[in-house]
């Protein structure tokens, strides 16, 4: 097996290689404008570290947010043609639950927060580092800080929004080393994992005038 994850999903453009057994090579760098220009070169870099070729790749994990439009399909389509490519299977996972499978949070539950932009979180609350008990949603931290009260937090989101989220704990960001993990356990215990299609949870800024005038002639 080797197992090549990513996701740029949040600010953080994140790669690593697993072997099935241990997390061989990975990289993360924080950078919210340019996924697309540091993605490829990690992959290129850590293949070159570890001394292997794309081609020994098993599959890719890759993952689905919810993450902003722009940066989330960096990495699907990324993944998505290196699947096609190699003939590989391409697995997603859910980002919060990458953030969640990686916090320091011995007993649950917590939430995962991550930032949405517009004064608004990507969030979900888990039972477990492992077990989440809500479908991720998109909020702002005022509308549900009832529903969060005492629990501990995860996540860049949580830290923008103390009031809502007093206890945050590491990590800040979603890391490829933790999917490629979590991907790995949930497929030797033979759970299906998500198609690799984005949880965008709102629609993209951009949107088709409504009312607009046709000047192509008749």
């Amino acid at each position: 097996m080797l197992l090549l994850a990513l996701d740029t999903a949040t600010p953080a453009v994140t790669v690593a290689l697993y072997d099935g057994t241990d997390v061989i090579a990975s990289s993360s760098q924080v950078d919210a404008r340019r996924h697309g220009e540091l993605l490829l070169p990690a992959v290129d870099r850590l293949l070159a570290e570890a001394g292997l070729t794309l081609d020994a790749v098993t599959g890719v994990v890759v993952g689905i947010g919810p993450g902003p439009y722009t940066g989330l399909r960096v990495g699907l389509m990324t993944a998505d043609t290196f699947g096609l490519a190699l003939g590989v299977p391409v697995h997603g996972v859910c980002t919060l639950d990458g953030l969640a499978y990686a916090a320091d949070i011995e007993k649950g539950p917590f939430v995962v927060a991550t930032d949405a932009r517009r004064k608004e979180v990507y969030w979900a609350q888990y039972a477990d580092s492992r077990t989440r008990l809500t479908d991720p949603a998109v909020d702002r931290p005022a509308d549900i800080a009832e529903r969060v009260a005492g629990l501990p937090a995860v996540g860049a989101g949580a830290l923008l929004y103390p009031d809502a989220f007093p206890v945050v704990h590491e990590p800040e960001h979603v890391s490829a080393a933790a999917l490629a993990r979590l991907a790995a356990e949930r497929l030797a215990a033979g759970e299906e994992l998500p198609a690799p299609r984005p949880l965008y949870l709102r629609r993209p800024d951009a949107q088709v005038p409504k009312n607009y005038k046709v000047v192509t002639p008749k």
